[in-house]
């Protein structure tokens, strides 16, 4: 099979704008999400909706294509890439364009869920730790993911999920294992071309993420585990921890 790295980066981030060309550790944030793709997957490419960030891309040696400025998800600007550029891959890899730790096992452990032929789109979760802690497992920013015995997922929330009861909330997580959800999605291309038809469904609405979409229409997700951290930036603040991320890395 043959996998293409698509990497969705808008410039105009409510939260934070311009965020493909901040700097992380003297090279941006696209540039750094680009390499840790490169040399993985078969081929990789930006999929922009502005020219900075696509000149920034080609500046470094990347790959980029333009696409419309008015794509509600980053799966349709994902799909619009693909149209362009995935002539004769057969799965199309979605990587967040604010994720520069994402790592080469984590690309390899969403490429092993395809080898399942009924698999039509996959992602990926790392598990909660009691060393979290609650604050953690509350933050409304990182998605949760209960899964069933297949490893296929049930259901994303914003909230914690599954609800423990008749414990302390600081007991939680050393009595059942949560999942984090990392934005890493990989779909067949026939797959992608359906789901991008697909109207917002009351959930997405709801929880504000869209694989709640597929789901609501009856499509299976497969779940990989990773065990390796990442951190993914979408704010200013997110950005400094990134830096200290970065630098602590360099000095192991």
């Amino acid at each position: 099979m043959k996998f293409i790295g698509i990497i969705p980066a808008r410039y105009a981030s409510t939260r934070f704008p311009a965020k493909p060309l901040a700097m992380l550790g003297g090279k941006t944030v696209i540039e750094r999400v680009y390499r840790q793709v490169e040399g993985v997957l078969d081929d990789v490419v930006v999929a922009t909706d502005d020219e900075r960030i696509m000149k920034a891309v080609e500046s470094f040696g990347g790959k980029a294509v333009m696409t419309s400025i008015n794509h509600k998800s980053g799966t349709d600007r994902v799909y619009e890439a693909f149209t362009i550029t995935g002539e004769g891959y057969d799965v199309a890899v979605n990587i967040q364009g604010d994720e520069p730790f994402i790592h080469a096992q984590q690309l390899e452990a969403i490429k092993q869920c395809f080898t399942d032929e009924t698999v039509d789109i996959a992602t990926l979760v790392k598990p909660f730790t009691p060393c979290d802690g609650f604050s953690a497992l509350e933050n409304v920013n990182t998605p949760k993911v209960v899964v069933n015995r297949k490893m296929e997922a049930l259901y994303f929330s914003r909230s914690i999920i599954p609800f423990t009861r008749g414990k302390e909330k600081e007991e939680w997580l050393k009595g059942h294992t949560y999942y984090k959800h990392i934005g890493l999605y990989a779909y067949r291309a026939n797959v992608l071309k359906e789901i991008t038809a697909l109207p917002q469904s009351s959930l997405e609405i709801a929880e504000s993420l869209e694989q709640l979409r597929w789901l609501e229409n009856g499509y299976k997700i497969k779940v990989g585990i990773s065990e390796i951290e990442t951190i993914g930036i979408d704010t200013p603040e997110d950005l400094e921890r990134a830096e200290k991320f970065l630098q602590a890395s360099q000095n192991q």
